[in-house]
C-alpha cells in the first residue's frame, strides 16, 4: 500500500489561504505568487539550504542539450527565454539560456534543438546583440543545419513598418539552412504575455516529443550571466515593491522649453540590487485626466462592468490601471477604420502608408482619436482594442558604490497641449509633481548589455544627448569609487546651454578633479546652425580613433530613431576616415567593437 503524500501545509492553512485570496484578481495573484516565491528563496538562504543558482547541472540521461537563445533591447526576450528555459527544465530537458551575442555560429553545427526569442529593435532592426550572430547566420559560411530543430518566438511593435523582423529573419535562415522548424514561429505585438506564456507550453511539448524524454528534472536550467548564489526576495516586474521619494527636483532652468526631474529615491535595503547601466521600471496609475477625457471621448460610463476573458472590471479600473491609453496600438486604428469607414484612417493602415503610420503614433494619445473619429463603442469593445498598461523604464542615473540603499533617476517630463486636447507621460506627467515621501511601485530591470569594461584600466567614451545622460552619471560615479584607471570622455548634446545643460555643476566638478578626462558639449539652438553630438565626434575623429585603437569602449544612450543612426554615421565617418579604411572595412571595424562588447547602445 502507497504511503500517503504529506502536503508541505496542512490542508486548514491551505483553505484559509484560498479564503484570503479569492477576492484577488489575475494580476493581484500574480503580484502574490512572485512575492511568495522571493520570501521562499530568502528562507532557504537563511536557512542554509540554498536555492537553484546557475552553476551547471547535471543533464537528465538521455537527452540532448537544449539552447535557448534571446536577442533582448528592454529585457522582455530575456524574460521569456529564462520562462521557457525554468519550463524546459521541469519537463526533463537539458536547457542552457543564454544571450545571443554570447553564442558562437560554430556550436550551432553541434546542436540538436534550438530556441530562439528574438526582439525587434524599431524599424526591422536586431537588438545590437543579435547582430554578430545574424550576420553569420546571413554568410557563405554558415553550416547546414540537418540535424537541427528549432522554434522561434518574435516580439515587436506593430506600430513599425518591419513588425517582428529579426524573428523572420532568424526563422526563415534556419530554415534555409535544412533545420526543421518544430513549432510555427509565433510573432507578438507588446500585448505578448499571454501568447508567449502559450507559446511556452506548446514549445516545451514539440521539444519534447522531438527529443523523445520521459525523465523530469527539478533543477534550474543553466542561465547564462546569473550569479551562482542565494537570491534574496527582490523586486521584480510581477512583484514589484514600494519605494519612496526623497528628492524631487527641476535640472532645466524655468525659461527651458523642457521640465528635467532629478528624482531621487529610497529603496529597501536589498530589494533593489543594480548596477551603473541598469534601468529602473516604474508602475503608475494612468492619469486621471486623460481617463476623463476618454470616457467623454467614448460617452461611456466608468462604472459599467466590463468582461474581457473571463476578468470583470469597471471600465474605469480597466482605463486606470490595464490599458495604455497614452501610446495608441494598431488594433485601435484598425477598429477605428472598421467603425467609421474613414477612408484616410484605413490608408494609413496600408503598407505603404507605414512610415506615416508610424509619425502619428509619435503624435497621437488614445483620447485624440476617440474624440476625432466618433463611433458607437462598447465598454468591451474598446478594452480590447487597447494595449495592457506596461511599466516605464528609466535608466538610472545613479551607481550603488556611491549612493546606497538609493536610486537615482532623470527624468523628461511630458505634459503639453496638442491639438486642445492635453498630453501627458503614463509616468513622467505623476512623477512632476510628486513630493518627498510619495510612494510608488518599482523593480529593477537588469541590463547586462549595457555594462562597464571589466578592466578598470580601459578607457571609455560616453554619448549622451538629453536624459540619453543619465546611465553615464551612474558609470562616472561607479568608476569614480572603484578608482578605475581608464580615461573617460563625455560628449553630451541639449538645446541652450543657459537652461538646458544637465549636471552641470557635477561634470565640471568631475573635469577639475580629473575624473572626467574630456567633456564635449553641443547645444543645438545657441547657434546659426544646429550643432549635435555627432559634429562633436567628426571634430574629435583623430582623438577618437587613438582612443579606440587604444581599446577604448563606446556607449551609446538616448533617441534610437535619430541620433543614434547620426551617431552610428558619424563614428564609420571618423574609422574610415583616420583610419584610411574604405567604407565596407570602417563597417567591419565597428561591427568588430560590437562583437567584442566594445561598442554598446542603450537606445529607445
Amino acid at each position: 500500500m502507497s504511503s500517503p503524500v504529506r502536503l508541505p501545509v496542512e490542508l486548514l492553512r491551505v483553505r484559509e489561504l484560498e479564503t484570503l485570496l479569492s477576492d484577488l484578481d489575475a494580476d493581484a495573484l500574480r503580484w502574490v505568487s512572485g512575492f511568495v516565491a522571493g520570501l521562499s528563496a530568502e528562507r532557504s538562504r537563511q536557512a542554509g539550504s540554498g536555492v537553484a543558482s546557475a552553476a551547471p547541472v547535471a543533464p537528465p540521461a538521455g537527452t540532448d542539450r537544449i539552447a535557448v537563445l534571446y536577442a533582448s533591447q528592454t529585457g522582455n526576450s530575456r524574460r521569456i527565454a529564462e520562462k521557457l528555459g525554468h519550463a524546459l527544465t521541469a519537463a526533463g530537458l537539458n536547457a542552457a539560456v543564454m544571450a545571443a551575442g554570447d553564442y558562437a555560429l560554430k556550436q550551432l553545427a553541434d546542436e540538436k534543438f534550438l530556441c530562439v526569442v528574438a526582439s525587434t529593435h524599431g524599424d526591422g532592426e536586431p537588438p545590437d546583440d543579435a547582430r554578430a550572430l545574424l550576420d553569420a547566420l546571413s554568410g557563405r559560411r554558415a553550416p547546414k543545419l540537418g540535424q537541427l530543430g528549432y522554434v522561434v518566438l518574435g516580439l515587436g511593435d506593430s506600430s513599425y513598418p518591419k513588425f517582428c523582423e529579426t524573428g523572420r529573419v532568424f526563422d526563415r535562415r534556419l530554415e534555409e539552412l535544412g533545420a526543421r522548424r518544430l513549432l510555427e514561429r509565433l510573432d507578438c505585438d507588446v500585448d505578448f504575455e499571454s501568447k508567449a506564456h502559450a507559446w511556452i507550453q506548446q514549445s516545451v511539448e514539440a521539444l519534447v516529443g522531438a527529443s523523445g524524454a520521459t525523465a523530469v528534472s527539478r533543477s534550474a536550467p543553466v542561465i547564462a550571466g546569473q550569479a551562482a548564489e542565494a537570491v534574496a526576495f527582490v523586486a521584480t516586474r510581477d512583484a514589484p515593491l514600494e519605494v519612496e521619494v526623497a528628492v524631487n527636483q527641476r535640472i532645466t532652468a524655468s525659461a527651458s522649453e523642457k521640465d528635467v526631474r532629478h528624482v531621487e529615491l529610497l529603496v529597501p535595503e536589498g530589494r533593489f540590487p543594480y548596477q551603473a547601466g541598469d534601468a529602473l521600471g516604474v508602475w503608475l496609475d494612468n492619469p486621471a485626466d486623460l481617463i476623463e477625457a476618454t470616457l467623454v471621448a467614448t460617452g461611456l460610463d466608468g462604472a459599467e462592468t466590463v468582461n474581457v476573458d473571463g476578468v470583470n472590471r469597471s471600465l474605469r479600473d480597466w482605463l486606470t490601471r490595464h490599458r495604455e491609453i497614452t501610446r495608441v496600438a494598431r488594433a485601435l486604428i484598425e477598429r477605428l477604420a472598421a467603425l467609421s469607414g474613414d477612408d484616410g484612417l484605413a490608408a494609413l493602415l496600408k503598407p505603404d502608408a507605414s512610415a506615416h503610420l508610424r509619425a502619428q503614433f509619435n503624435v497621437w494619445q488614445v483620447p485624440d482619436l476617440l474624440r476625432r473619429y466618433s463611433v458607437q463603442w462598447t465598454g468591451e469593445r474598446l478594452v480590447r482594442a487597447l494595449h495592457p498598461l506596461s511599466p516605464r523604464l528609466y535608466s538610472i542615473a545613479s551607481a550603488p558604490e556611491e549612493v546606497g540603499d538609493e536610486i537615482h533617476l532623470t527624468v523628461a517630463v511630458v505634459d503639453d497641449v496638442h491639438d486642445g486636447l492635453r498630453h501627458l507621460g503614463a509616468v513622467s506627467s505623476q512623477m512632476q509633481a510628486f513630493e518627498p515621501g510619495a510612494r510608488f511601485l518599482a523593480f529593477v530591470e537588469s541590463n547586462t548589455r549595457f555594462r562597464l569594461p571589466a578592466d578598470p584600466s580601459n578607457d571609455v567614451i560616453m554619448i549622451g544627448p538629453g536624459t540619453g545622460v543619465a546611465p553615464f552619471r551612474g558609470f562616472l560615479q561607479s568608476r569614480s569609487a572603484s578608482g578605475a584607471a581608464g580615461r573617460n570622455w563625455l560628449f553630451f548634446g541639449g538645446r541652450h546651454l543657459d537652461s538646458d545643460f544637465l549636471y552641470q555643476t557635477e561634470w565640471l566638478s568631475a573635469l577639475k578633479k580629473h575624473a572626467l578626462t574630456h567633456l564635449d558639449v553641443a547645444f543645438s539652438r545657441d547657434t546659426a546652425e544646429k550643432v549635435y553630438v555627432q559634429h562633436r565626434l567628426r571634430e574629435r575623429g583623430a582623438q577618437i580613433y587613438q582612443w579606440l585603437e587604444a581599446g577604448a569602449h563606446v556607449y551609446v544612450c538616448g533617441d534610437a530613431e535619430r541620433m543614434a543612426p547620426d551617431v552610428h554615421a558619424a563614428l564609420l565617418d571618423i574609422v574610415a576616415t583616420e583610419g584610411g579604411r574604405s567604407p565596407q572595412d570602417a563597417e567591419a571595424y565597428i561591427a568588430s567593437l560590437a562583437s567584442q562588447r566594445r561598442y554598446l547602445r542603450d537606445v529607445y
